[in-house]
């Protein structure tokens, strides 16, 4: 599958949209793209705190994967997982630890905290 790359004008664009239009957008991306982006490093995927849950920040592209990983971030790598086994083996994984999935954050806005049944549940409507 051939690497996407987006121009500065995409992703400053992506990056303004409301982060209700951003879930829209990333779950077309994972769909059509059949992977889903996390960043990783030595230890396994970053991991966030909410006020209320542990999550997992999930991409739809690599660029924007990258474009998080800075400040204590820094030095994580972008990761590519298939869209088939983020479904099969990550969300059943998550959903037993308890782990939540916030999409698409950006270093200005947090992106929207979804558990990630809901999230598996709005990829397979557009499957």
């Amino acid at each position: 599958m051939a690497e996407q790359t987006l121009s500065q004008q995409q992703l400053d664009e992506i990056s303004a949209m409301p982060p209700e239009q951003r879930l829209r957008y990333f779950i077309n991306q994972v769909v059509a793209e059949k992977q889903v982006w996390i960043l990783t490093d030595e230890h396994g995927a970053v991991m966030l705190t909410t006020e209320d849950e542990d999550c997992i920040p999930v991409w739809p592209q690599q660029e924007f994967a990258q474009m998080w990983a800075t400040g204590e971030w820094q030095g994580f790598e972008p990761k590519a997982i298939d869209l088939n086994h983020w479904m099969q083996k990550w969300t059943p994984g998550l959903e037993d630890d308890e782990i939540a999935v916030v999409v698409f954050p950006l270093s200005e806005d947090d992106g929207l905290v979804l558990d990630v049944a809901e999230l598996a549940f709005e990829i397979e409507q557009k499957r």
